[in-house]
């Protein structure tokens, strides 16, 4: 039998679900430093063995997404963002102990692993405790934590990228360090009324024969409506994140090695870049439920384009990795991750949304995790071969966003289990 929860705090959930996000963005740019550039020469790491390391964590993340996505759709939100939390932990500690190569292996996949099952189950918890008309609002705030993820992680380097392996240690530690407070936090979270609602509503359906589609079926990801959903949010994700992680993981290494600069410049300039990210995530946030977003992703996807091309024309030079840094960023707060985010839960039917998400989630890592066996010898061989590659991705993604998502019907369109569901807790919103 399932039970009601008491009252939701919106804006207390969305913030304790979006540091799911802050950890992501935290754990791949300060992998991406401490293990390219901090920990390179004390432990002996070639760019081979760099590669492998980044491309375990992003493998683990695409498991952990595919695995904790459809566990949190199955037995409720709040038991897999606990466990998912404390993997992600034991984790960054071991990536903060090592002290030889192999060392970085276990700590690399466990917190891939432990993000990746607690982000697309913390994105589906934010938005299912959002009132009507908010819930874009509510899960685009993810985005102002993923900014200020990187923030911190840029801000902490800026005054350690100095110290070498010590200033990686300090930088995973931090990771520790926030992951038990939001986990502490965290318990008190109660489990989502709309989750509850949902699985009552199936468990009903499926006692009764009713000839409802079953919604929480992990087939009907792979059936119509619902695969178009999934292949154009994957689609879009996957071919924007392959510049996300690259600019992540490899802006350092990138300015530090081709351009001549140091650690600490390039760590202050984002930071100061990041501040027009924060901006523009306040933005799209307070604009995401009104007539104002599809204005604002065009912009912003054009933006993206503008980014990556001194690079792709013009090669690796100081100037052309300042345009990347300081429009990138903007750009992608408007028209990347955020806006994948939202099309997530708006296109999903509640009973599905953790897993697919985890499902895109887990083929954007996966591509991700690819490129990054090639990536670092790629850069000190043949950087003008990446800058192109990732060009062309940033133009299928803004295929799709232009001419592919208008089509898409949301799933209170075509799922009269979600509609009904929404019904529901509206009403139980309004009464209490």
């Amino acid at each position: 039998m399932v039970h009601s929860v008491p009252a939701q705090r919106p804006w207390r959930t969305a913030i304790l679900a979006g540091m799911a996000s802050y950890l992501d963005s935290a754990a791949l740019v300060g992998s991406g430093i401490g293990i390219s550039v901090l920990y390179a020469d004390p432990l002996g790491l070639t760019p081979g063995m760099i590669g492998t390391v980044l491309a375990c964590q992003q493998f683990a993340f695409a498991l952990g997404a595919l695995f904790g996505g459809r566990l949190g759709d199955r037995f409720g939100r709040r038991r897999v963002l606990t466990l998912a939390l404390i993997v992600f932990a034991v984790g960054a500690v071991l990536l903060a102990t090592a002290v030889a190569p192999w060392m970085l292996i276990p700590g690399a996949v466990l917190t891939g692993l432990g993000i990746g099952a607690d982000l697309p189950v913390a994105l589906a918890l934010a938005n299912e405790a959002a009132p009507p008309r908010r819930k874009g609002r509510m899960v685009s705030l993810s985005a102002l934590l993923w900014a200020l993820g990187i923030a911190t992680v840029q801000l902490v380097v800026s005054f350690v990228g100095h110290l070498g392996i010590t200033g990686a240690r300090v930088i995973f530690w931090g990771l520790v360090g926030i992951a038990v407070l939001v986990l502490l936090l965290r318990i008190s979270l109660p489990e989502s009324q709309e989750w509850l609602d949902a699985r009552r509503a199936a468990d009903r359906d499926g006692r009764t024969g009713a000839p409802a589609v079953q919604f929480r079926n992990i087939s009907q990801i792979f059936r119509r409506p619902v695969v178009f959903a999934v292949l154009a949010t994957g689609i879009f994700y996957a071919a924007w994140n392959v510049g996300a992680s690259i600019n992540g993981q490899y802006k350092t290494y990138i300015w530090t090695t081709l351009a001549g600069g140091d650690v600490e410049t390039i760590s202050r300039l984002a930071l100061i870049a990041l501040v027009l990210s924060l901006l523009a995530s306040a933005l799209f946030m307070a604009l995401v439920d009104t007539r104002w977003r599809r204005p604002l992703t065009v912009i912003g996807t054009v933006l993206i384009l503008v980014s990556w091309a001194p690079l792709t024309f013009l090669g690796p030079s100081r100037a052309s990795i300042l345009v990347l840094v300081f429009l990138f960023g903007l750009a992608s707060s408007l028209a990347g991750e955020p806006l994948y985010k939202v099309w997530s839960q708006e296109l999903i039917p509640t009973l599905l949304r953790g897993t697919a998400q985890g499902v895109t989630m887990a083929f954007a890592r996966v591509v991700a995790a690819i490129l990054a066996f090639v990536v670092p010898s790629l850069l000190a061989s043949s950087p003008r071969a990446v800058f192109t590659g990732i060009f062309v991705c940033a133009v299928v993604s803004t295929v799709v966003l232009l001419f592919w998502m208008p089509r898409l019907r949301t799933a209170d369109e075509y799922a009269p289990e979600a509609a009904a569901v929404a019904g529901e807790t509206a009403a139980a919103s309004s009464a209490r």
